[in-house]
């Protein structure tokens, strides 16, 4: 049977969107997220599921971190998943008792306006993960009087909600990956997205601009682009892209074969169908049939042909 890490414990947003993903694999709670890949890389699971970026907070950096430093994964799946948060605490609590507040650090962002107007006094302290939160909540003799998360964790740790949909945004949405080890790639769909790292070769103006370029003049319609820290100092930066279309495609082949030859080093992270279904808006010229036609035409020009 196929397993599947996720950042647990049992009752977070990414069991939810692993039971999504893939609704009868075995399912493998980690501690965090660096725990839940690395049981992937060293084949303790087959793969695992993890957040990636969320609609109000941006990425999670730990996400992007591991996906870039640590042994290659590539990412295969991607699901959307709507978050709705609660306020929960153990039975007999009221709003007025709540001192200290446990969470993920993504929900104390997403909820940083229901602790400021409804919990102006209480301490907020941040947790692995929002159902261990709700876990370590539950536990006789806890320091924390209630914690964010998801009201299914409220229900399996046998907490009260005290308050529901509490986020700044009730629109919220995290999406979140499946990676496995490196092996064949998801066939072309049509709509597809196409994930990668890059690092600059040295910081001089318009490196960035360089970069851009490549994609741009193949028509590659860029959906997220995110810097990093590579913790050589202050000022140097990797880059995580996001982009439309599979790397079968000629663009996105050309575009990323053009960054590899001005970065100092392009990690590639998968190519997968798109959770939202949409697909590119081809530009003229930039169809992999405009490719094939201009490389025919090059090799008669250069077999002297005209």
């Amino acid at each position: 049977m196929l397993k599947l890490a996720y950042l647990g414990p049992e009752g977070t947003f990414a069991e939810e969107a692993l039971r999504i993903l893939a609704p009868d694999a075995e399912r493998l709670p980690s501690v965090n997220v660096s725990a839940a890949l690395e049981a992937a890389r060293h084949g303790e699971a087959d793969g695992a599921v993890v957040p990636l970026e969320n609609s109000l907070e941006g990425g999670i950096a730990s996400t992007l971190d591991e996906l870039a430093w640590g042994e290659p994964l590539l990412i295969t799946a991607e699901v959307l998943l709507p978050v709705a948060f609660s306020l929960l605490a153990r039975p007999g609590k009221e709003i007025g008792d709540i001192k200290r507040v446990y969470s993920h650090p993504a929900a104390l962002t997403q909820c940083r306006g229901y602790v400021a107007r409804e919990l102006p006094d209480a301490v907020v302290v941040a947790a692995p993960s929002t159902a261990g939160a709700a876990q370590e909540v539950s536990l006789p003799g806890s320091p924390y009087d209630a914690a964010i998360a998801a009201r299914i964790a409220g229900e399996h740790y046998g907490l009260v909600e005290l308050a529901s949909d509490i986020g700044d945004r009730s629109d919220t949405v995290t999406r979140f990956i499946r990676v496995a080890r490196p092996g064949p790639l998801p066939e072309p769909t049509g709509a597809d997205r196409t994930s990668l790292v890059a690092f600059l070769s040295d910081d001089h103006p318009g490196a960035l601009l360089e970069m851009l370029t490549e994609f741009s003049v193949r028509g590659v319609n860029l959906t997220r682009i995110e810097s990093r820290p590579t913790g050589d100092g202050l000022g140097n930066y990797f880059f995580h892209f996001d982009l439309e279309g599979h790397v079968a495609d000629a663009r996105v082949g050309e575009a990323i074969s053009g960054l590899h030859r001005i970065c100092a080093g392009v990690r590639f992270l998968g190519s997968y169908p798109r959770a939202d279904g949409l697909a590119p808006q081809i530009r003229r010229g930039t169809a992999d049939t405009d490719f094939t036609e201009a490389a025919s035409w090059l090799t008669r020009i250069r077999s002297g042909l005209l």
